[in-house]
């Protein structure tokens, strides 16, 4: 099977979750509930998971219960150091360069955080674009239509010729339901291929071993 698209999620598959990033985004999301809602603390991550959980997003979740203005939210909880968090990463950047499909990042984050994320890491010019939460009308993965979206904006005409990343196993899923090839990406991948839960092909540590697993991905 040929491919000639690749779907990379952003936060925690790019980069690996330990760096905290993520956490810290969490962290914010929890400021901004605690100050502009004025929810107690006791309530307040219980409350942005199950929106996560609903919703696909806590956004989402927010706007549709709270009214929240969304570049409000956006612009609140990733003013981060993200430069001073993520560093440039050689290795990412070849691999990605060798790799012959398009590239696309589809994230449930807005563009601008995908930006700042794809610049520390020295990769935004490997991308053919971004496909966020704005341009998916803030309708968030796992729901089935984001995907529909994301390959309508890529052009990507068979699914079965597509690969999607993500370091969730719920938001492959539905991907694997369309036809779409996944890659479970973590520090509990398996170098060996295994599948490692129903809708998922594949599970890798990082985006780095796709090449060895998938050599096919390569230029010729």
């Amino acid at each position: 099977m040929s491919f000639e698209h690749i779907f990379f999620d952003l936060d925690d598959t790019l980069y690996p979750s330990t760096n905290g990033l993520w956490a810290s985004i969490r962290e914010r999301m929890n400021d901004y509930m605690r100050q502009q809602l004025q929810l107690p603390d006791e309530s307040i991550a219980a409350l942005r998971q199950r929106y996560f959980e609903t919703y696909g997003t806590t956004l989402r979740g927010l706007q549709l219960h709270h009214q929240v203005d969304a570049d409000e939210f956006l612009a609140y909880v990733h003013d981060l150091p993200i430069e001073e968090i993520i560093q440039p990463d050689v290795e990412l950047r070849q691999v990605l360069s060798a790799l012959a499909p398009q590239k696309w990042i589809f994230t449930n984050a807005d563009a601008n955080h995908a930006r700042r994320v794809l610049n520390a890491l020295g990769v935004a010019d490997c991308f053919q674009g971004v496909i966020d939460i704005r341009r998916m009308n803030f309708i968030c993965k796992p729901d089935p239509r984001a995907y529909q979206v994301a390959l309508e904006l890529a052009g990507a005409s068979s699914p079965e010729r597509c690969l999607y990343l993500d370091d969730a196993t719920r938001n492959l899923i539905p991907a694997h339901q369309l036809g779409m090839f996944t890659v479970l990406v973590g520090e509990d991948g398996s170098h060996s291929g295994a599948i490692p839960a129903h809708g998922v092909n594949l599970a890798i540590r990082r985006p780095h071993d796709l090449p060895r697993m998938l050599p096919e991905l390569l230029r010729r």
